[in-house]
């Protein structure tokens, strides 16, 4: 039989006590991580800190959006955008499935992996009585739709508490080009004072802030129009401001800022890109500033973040060879580099529009610019504002529609030069 020695037993007190600390060490560590993936965090966290990229979001591949994307076309993306440092993104309607379901790919990425962070602001569509029926709107009276839109939102928003951090109500329904669904002030803050009410009484998610999400113009940054009393209230009622901006479309409606001054016109065709692309982005802030100052001038004191601005990379209308020639990668990849910029260094949230390519927005002209605001294409190649991040390597591994993630031009920086825009000069009278 054989006969084991007893330890020594300073060896033994030694060999527990390293046991101990380490298991102490590992637990700590654990637990560490743990609280910083669970820490839960709300609007007033996210909105304005760089650390909280945001863009705006819609998952559809096909022309129509009859052609829902599926969950795990949903998370794929959503393993895309966060690869790139997004962490908060925008939606625009809780009518059809994509919203709900975005929620949940969300919900189960979280759970298969603790540290997935991605919150959303959830949009709920807003529309005038008859709106896209054909009829002639009544933009005095609201859609009889509006009032299940809100309930929908409420619904989602307290079933993903942890994920949904923002509702915005309505998306460009109070500016006056918006002709086929837009309403009056009064019923945008009829439906932000109810869910302020129904967070007030408990029945929604104390931290969850409200707003709406509007072209500078509706908020007061622009013609005098706008400036009413019940625009006025909506601001007292908001928890923010989220105003929309787009030097993009104005570079057809409003080109003075676009074309090539006679100063310039000695330059080369890139720097007379670049320079356009800095008034690009001043004009930008010109208007972010033109409603800061009006909120100031009615004694509002509250946070303005940007819903949305975007450049399209391809157009055959207004935006155009024949038209204000504003459309590219590189111009789209200038603006991005610099709005980002600018916005996280004054700790402004951008939703930039948009993550990816849709094509139903413009289903009848597949190179009409609304189909071509996104960073990625449908099939998932990066566009040159990305091309770094795909050197990088941070989509490795990812996939769009089972493709994996790829340049655009084939990452030939010479072809896509070639395909360059230069803005119209100052002498030239027409931009068709």
């Amino acid at each position: 039989m054989k006969i084991f020695k007893p330890l020594n037993v300073f060896a033994l007190l030694l060999l527990v006590s390293i046991l101990s600390v380490g298991c102490k060490n590992s637990n700590t560590n654990d637990l560490n991580e743990q609280s910083r993936v669970r820490k839960e965090v709300h609007a007033e966290d996210i909105l304005g800190n760089p650390e909280y990229l945001a863009i705006s979001y819609g998952g559809y591949r096909k022309m129509t959006r009859d052609s829902q994307p599926s969950l795990k076309e949903l998370k794929d993306d959503m393993k895309i955008l966060s690869a790139m440092g997004i962490k908060i993104i925008r939606t625009y309607n809780v009518q059809l499935e994509q919203a709900p379901n975005l929620l949940k790919a969300i919900s189960e990425l979280k759970q298969e992996n603790a540290t997935f962070e991605m919150y959303v602001m959830l949009g709920a569509w807003i529309d005038c009585q008859n709106a896209w029926t054909g009829k002639t709107p009544n933009h005095d009276i609201e859609s009889d739709a509006n009032a299940a839109e809100i309930e929908r939102a409420i619904a989602l928003a307290n079933k993903y508490p942890d994920i949904v951090k923002v509702v915005a109500v309505g998306n460009e329904a109070m500016v006056k080009w918006a002709a086929s669904y837009y309403v009056q002030p009064d019923v945008i803050l009829k439906w932000v004072t109810y869910l302020q009410d129904k967070k007030a009484a408990g029945e929604l998610p104390e931290k969850l802030w409200i707003t709406s999400s509007d072209d500078f113009a509706s908020w007061g940054g622009g013609d005098a129009l706008y400036h009413t009393e019940d625009l006025e209230k909506l601001y007292r009622a908001v928890d923010y401001v989220s105003m929309h901006t787009y030097p993009y479309h104005n570079t057809h409606y409003n080109p003075e800022f676009w074309k090539v001054p006679g100063e310039e016109e000695g330059l080369d065709d890139l720097q007379k890109v670049d320079a356009a692309m800095q008034r690009a982005v001043d004009f930008a802030k010109t208007q972010y500033d033109s409603v800061s100052n009006y909120m100031k001038s009615i004694g509002v004191d509250k946070p303005i973040h940007i819903g949305e601005t975007g450049w399209a990379t391809t157009s055959n209308g207004f935006y155009g060879p024949n038209g204000s020639r504003a459309t590219d990668e590189y111009k789209q990849a200038k603006y991005y580099s610099m709005i980002r910029d600018w916005t996280n260094e004054n700790n402004i949230s951008c939703f930039y529009f948009e993550a990816f390519n849709e094509r139903w927005k413009d289903a009848a002209n597949q190179k009409g610019s609304e189909n071509h605001f996104g960073l990625f294409t449908i099939d998932g190649q990066a566009k040159y504002a990305l091309w770094d991040l795909v050197d990088d390597g941070v989509f490795d591994g990812l996939t769009r529609n089972e493709n994996p993630i790829t340049k655009t031009y084939d990452g030939k920086k010479d072809l896509l030069i070639e395909n360059v825009l230069v803005p119209p000069a100052n002498t030239e009278t027409s931009i068709k």
